[in-house]
């Protein structure tokens, strides 16, 4: 009546019952069946017992696991494997349990229990389906014909099983101390937490929403035999995702609290704040919560806080050190281009320290033609590591120094031209300019997904780097971000920036600074003056860290 086969385990099993029953009422049938022999190939329907022994040979076989032997029992040995191949393959599907209905002629149903386990998920399918026996070509044996449908009833000649997740795994976004980032609480985190989500969802141990699919790979085909076809990607199971996995970040909650607050009452800003020593970024904010990323992604020119890198360079090279007399005419011209200072001031018989300060943009274009035109570009990336591959831990325009020519190569020098960074890369660049080594900028622990920090080719000049943080905490203490630094006392320095925009009435308002191990950088754009709108910013943020 019929068979019961298990595996090793004592788990898989196959019944094939009631299938041997058919032999009287189906002896019309086998009366007339030639059993070939010295006869030649069997001919005629296949009898009862042939669609009983065929049934259970294929059954029993697939329900072990052996695909191959499976497949020999089928009249399309090859599809039939890559089939059942797929089905623990593709759909990450095990057959546990197969039971066979009462035959009819040489149609047999049964049902199909089956596990499904991919990437911790556990969910079982059950289904009902069926196989024809009938007699193989060539050598008259009974044997399955060979249909999509023998695995599932939804499969067709035109698809197959796919595994495909319904969206990212579940992440709960930490700070660094353990406290839940809240979106509702900080906004600006929206785009942030939703990169963490999708970039290391998985590696931190959440589990996405799956679903098993029958899907469509090629147009339904009329040999199919049925009057209509299942839509595309016919779900064939949904498996819910598991819980949130936990996200430890560098994010400080209460200095995004503080980041949150201060561009909230301002239009068009964004800020990022690091920490030089280790390039961890606390904070992430931008008054537009639901456009670009400005903070991290922005594409925009520096203005005036590009000098940090170009002074740098200058000091590198012996073109310029802090006390020695440096020329800030009224205007400058390069490459035919004519350059000015804000409100078109000069300084006469002054110092570079002077012209630093002051933020004077001749004293740089005046060096232009002492300068090859890779210097600057080279300086980005071998010193500050600009365009670099940065693995923050989510997408982010890490800037771009181009080689530039002529009356363009002098502009790059006060961070016009082509020049373009964000909140994230002037952050990195004070951080740079503080320690005199590039530490790259990033949101997780360096462990997190093995991703290995980017490194610059080589650190800044001892002696140019003692200079730069001189020149940058004499523009903290006396010069054009004193307003703003105002208050915050010890290690201190920074750089003001103010970038034109073809037109834009007023230039996007640039800021840099650092406090102790603590730094920042903003933009305000259509703010005016960096001193006067991304400054005001920088500085709250700082005295707000400073007073926690």
């Amino acid at each position: 009546m019929g068979g019961e086969r298990r595996d090793t385990g004592g788990r898989r099993k196959v019944w094939v019952a009631g299938v041997a029953s058919l032999a009287l009422a189906g002896a019309g049938i086998g009366a007339w069946a030639a059993f070939g022999g010295d006869q030649g190939p069997r001919t005629g329907p296949p009898t009862a017992s042939e669609v009983e022994s065929a049934a259970e040979s294929f059954l029993a076989a697939w329900a072990d696991g052996d695909v191959t032997v499976a497949a020999e029992q089928t009249d399309d040995a090859k599809a039939a494997e890559a089939a059942l191949r797929d089905f623990t393959g593709r759909a990450r599907l095990e057959a546990r349990d197969l039971r066979a209905g009462q035959a009819v002629g040489a149609r047999v149903p049964y049902a199909v229990k089956a596990e499904f386990g991919h990437e911790g998920a556990r969910a079982d399918l059950t289904y009902e389906t069926a196989l024809t026996v009938v007699r193989r070509a060539g050598d008259g044996e009974a044997v399955v014909h060979w249909e999509p449908r023998v695995l599932h009833p939804r499969l067709t000649r035109g698809t197959r099983l796919a595994v495909r997740e319904t969206g990212p795994a579940p992440v709960r976004a930490v700070d660094r101390e353990g406290r839940v980032l809240d979106v509702r609480e900080f906004p600006s985190l929206g785009p942030v937490v939703e990169g963490l989500r999708r970039t290391y969802a998985k590696e931190a141990g959440g589990r996405p929403g799956l679903e098993l699919r029958a899907e469509q790979t090629a147009p339904a085909s009329a040999s199919t035999g049925t009057d209509s076809e299942p839509p595309r990607d016919t779900v064939l199971l949904s498996v819910p995702a598991g819980a949130p996995a936990q996200l430890r970040t560098t994010l400080d909650s209460r200095v995004q609290k503080a980041a949150e607050r201060e561009v909230a009452a301002r239009a068009d800003a964004s800020i990022v704040v690091m920490k030089p020593s280790s390039g961890e970024i606390l904070a992430v904010a931008n008054s537009r919560t639901g456009g670009p990323n400005t903070a991290l992604e922005g594409r925009l020119a520096p203005g005036s806080t590009m000098k940090m890198i170009t002074a740098s360079l200058l000091l590198e090279k012996r073109l310029a050190a802090p006390d020695k007399p440096h020329p800030c005419p009224k205007t400058a011209s390069y490459g035919g281009w004519p350059f000015h200072n804000v409100d078109d001031f000069d300084i006469s018989g002054g110092t570079f320290r002077r012209s630093f300060a002051a933020s004077c943009n001749t004293a740089f274009i005046t060096q232009a033609a002492r300068l090859a035109d890779a210097d600057l570009s080279r300086q980005a990336q071998d010193v500050f590591g600009i365009g670099g591959p940065w693995t923050v831990g989510l997408p982010a325009f890490t800037g771009s120094v181009p080689v530039e020519h002529a009356a363009s190569k002098a502009a790059a020098l006060i961070g016009q031209g082509q020049v373009r960074m964000n909140p994230l890369t002037m952050a990195s660049v004070v951080s740079t300019a503080r320690t005199g080594r590039f530490v790259q900028p990033r949101l997780v622990a360096p462990g997190v997904g093995h991703r290995a920090p980017a490194t610059a080719r080589r650190a800044l000049d001892g002696a140019a780097h003692e200079q730069l943080r001189d020149l940058l905490r004499t523009t903290a203490t006396s010069g054009s971000a004193s307003g703003s630094m105002r208050g915050l006392k010890g290690d201190i320095g920074a750089k003001t920036g103010s970038a034109e925009v073809i037109g834009q009435e007023k230039p996007n308002g640039w800021f840099a600074a650092w406090h102790g191990d603590v730094a920042a950088a903003a933009v305000m754009q259509r703010g005016g003056r960096g001193g006067e709108s991304a400054g005001p910013l920088v500085g709250a943020v700082l005295r707000a860290v400073d007073a926690r």
